[in-house]
């Protein structure tokens, strides 16, 4: 845990001030995406290998999007025929690059997050696995900007449209890299603040920074997923946010420039940035919280607790033994599928202890 030091609290109180006087939509978005959260707790009871399932493909989605928004041109498609090796001459070099090594680096996100560090030696090691198969990048990735990057917008063609803002410059780049991360870690280690408003400051000051010559925006997408699973929102590998953002990219933008425009005045204002984020993540909730829904479940749930979800099709009630018998799955096996699908609320518990029966719902 981040240590509480004179440093640390000069530091965050940059940040915290933006904090303050949240409006109360903001807020109730908030709560609503807890409030979901905590329905998904199951999900990770379920099929490990629907569960992969769902991984692989929103790799692919994920990956699409994320790459698109910065102008490449491959669709989803296109692209898990570069995953799988299938040379598609018809797109640049540059474009299949990026996807590589964007596919890669969030697949490893998705896999050992619970392992990685948030700091600036991880971003920076993100940043060269992101375009370690870039060929124009080889000389500055894994490091700060050297030269001044101007952030620029991209129409559904690929073709720049114009330049949004112009970011830190290089050599106060490293500075303000220091205290954005360890103002975040010290923020989210105090708990004064909601862990959702310490991260989506942390983006909007990230993306105003600008960090690296080039890969800043799927860097933040990709630091997007990583917090998030590392402060409870694991259903981040199932659902994908980048397809989100790419859906509704015109907002995004402009709910960046609005927010990013005021932080270095006096009156600094993130609401439309926060708005904008909230309600994509609320989105993102609630489609992983109709996977598991009736029209899912059976593509979720392992082949033994789909049996004893079936069992109640024929039985109005019945107890542990019951199921066992008819199923012929052994006992721990049905209590753990039953606890499953309680916490779907597929069934209901009548009772309890050994006379506890179960009914569906």
């Amino acid at each position: 845990m981040t240590k509480t030091s004179p440093k640390n609290n000069i530091i965050a109180n940059k940040f915290t001030k933006r904090l303050n006087n949240i409006p109360a939509e903001i807020i109730s978005k908030i709560a609503k995406i807890d409030e979901i959260k905590g329905g998904w707790v199951t999900g990770a009871q379920l099929s490990p290998q629907a569960l992969g399932r769902l991984k692989r493909s929103v790799l692919i989605t994920s990956t699409g999007a994320s790459t698109r928004i910065e102008g490449v041109q491959l669709s989803d498609e296109d692209i898990e025929k570069v995953m799988r090796g299938i040379n598609i001459q018809k797109f640049a070099d540059r474009d299949k690059q990026e996807v590589k090594g964007y596919y890669e680096l969030l697949e490893n996100i998705f896999n050992s997050w619970g392992s990685l560090k948030f700091n600036e030696s991880s971003i920076k090691h993100f940043h060269k696995e992101l375009l370690k198969y870039s060929d124009k990048d080889q000389g500055h990735f894994g490091n700060y900007k050297f030269g001044e990057n101007k952030v620029v917008a991209y129409d559904n063609t690929g073709k720049e449209i114009g330049i949004i803002f112009n970011p830190t410059s290089p050599h106060l780049t490293p500075k303000e890299m220091m205290e954005l991360v360890e103002s975040t870690n010290f923020l989210l280690a105090e708990k004064k603040y909601h862990t959702l408003l310490v991260i989506a400051n942390f983006l909007v000051e990230f993306l105003k920074i600008h960090p690296f010559q080039d890969g800043n925006g799927r860097i933040s997408r990709v630091l997007t997923n990583l917090l998030l699973l590392q402060n409870g929102y694991s259903y981040m590998p199932y659902v994908s946010h980048e397809k989100l953002v790419e859906d509704n990219k015109t907002d995004y933008y402009l709910a960046l420039r609005r927010s990013q425009k005021t932080l270095t005045t006096k009156k600094e204002d993130i609401t439309p940035w926060l708005d904008f984020f909230f309600t994509i993540l609320l989105k993102q909730s609630q489609l992983a919280i109709e996977l598991l829904s009736k029209e899912n479940i059976e593509k979720l749930l392992s082949e033994k607790q789909l049996a004893v979800w079936k069992f109640f099709e024929h039985a109005e009630v019945a107890g542990t033994g019951e199921i066992v018998t008819s199923t012929s799955i052994p006992r721990p096996t049905v209590k753990q599928a039953l606890e499953v699908l309680l916490k779907l609320k597929k069934i209901e518990r009548i009772g309890q202890g050994r006379s506890a029966r179960y009914k569906k719902v």
